[in-house]
């Protein structure tokens, strides 16, 4: 971290691992109804907002499966907070014609888990989170999931456009092909900038939050060695009934 903003310079330009089962899930349920058709009725698109080399985690989720990507990269951008890239982000769905925006729960580095929720409230659709199983009906533009939540399962249903955040254990995202990746090199990414977009209050300046100290993770705390003598059983459930495990 470099003045309370990600150094996004020093680490690699990876897909985020929670928007992978977002992509898959897509991919379940798209492939299906594209099916033995010549023209698929039923494309996917990726948005992101990031620097140039943000191009880098797109072509993963392209060689996934996905059709195509539209990247938001703009100097203007840096030290955005979650208000101003969900702004962002709805300014590019808005236009899109989409019928479903799916997401990871949460980034994997600010880990805020706000970005569905500011979606679909700027956007005016309905908002579907936390979804373990996703089943679509085109024909009745009726999207249901199965909730999960500390109290149990929750089934919840909203009419085409929505917004659908999905948990990590709703599937197993695919590993790409050797074709799926030669593929990927050859389908189209859009940029655009703040400006085509036509938006102002981004970036630093604008941000809502801002980061005023960081430290390092502490090292691993070195484990605990129990030594069996015959009642490594006896030792171990105290261990656990410590951690309040049992």
């Amino acid at each position: 971290m470099v003045n309370g903003l990600l150094d996004r310079a020093g680490v690699d330009a990876v897909l985020n691992d929670l928007d992978e089962y977002a992509i898959e899930e897509a991919l379940r349920i798209v492939e299906p109804l594209n099916e033995g058709l010549e023209t698929p009725q039923h494309t996917i698109t990726l948005i992101s907002m990031g620097p140039d080399r943000a191009t880098e985690a797109l072509r993963k989720g392209l060689s996934m499966g996905a059709d195509d990507a539209i990247l938001i990269s703009d100097p203007s951008l840096a030290g955005s907070d979650a208000l101003a890239t969900s702004k962002v982000l709805a300014e590019v769905i808005k236009s899109g014609g989409f019928d479903l925006v799916f997401c990871g729960t949460e980034s994997t580095d600010a880990r805020m888990s706000v970005i569905p929720a500011m979606l679909a409230e700027r956007l005016g659709w309905a908002q579907l989170s936390f979804a373990g199983s996703v089943t679509v009906d085109p024909a009745s533009s009726r999207v249901e999931i199965a909730r999960m939540t500390d109290a149990g399962v929750e089934t919840m249903s909203a009419n085409f456009p929505a917004v659908v955040s999905v948990i990590e254990k709703i599937n197993e995202p695919r590993y790409p092909s050797f074709k799926g990746i030669m593929a990927a090199k050859k389908k189209p990414i859009e940029t655009k900038t703040v400006g085509d977009l036509g938006l102002s209050d981004v970036g630093l300046a604008s941000a809502w939050s801002v980061v005023d100290d960081a430290t390092a993770r502490p090292p691993r705390a070195k484990g605990i060695k129990v030594e069996d003598a015959g009642d490594g059983g006896t030792k171990l459930v105290e261990f656990l009934a410590e951690k309040r495990l049992v």
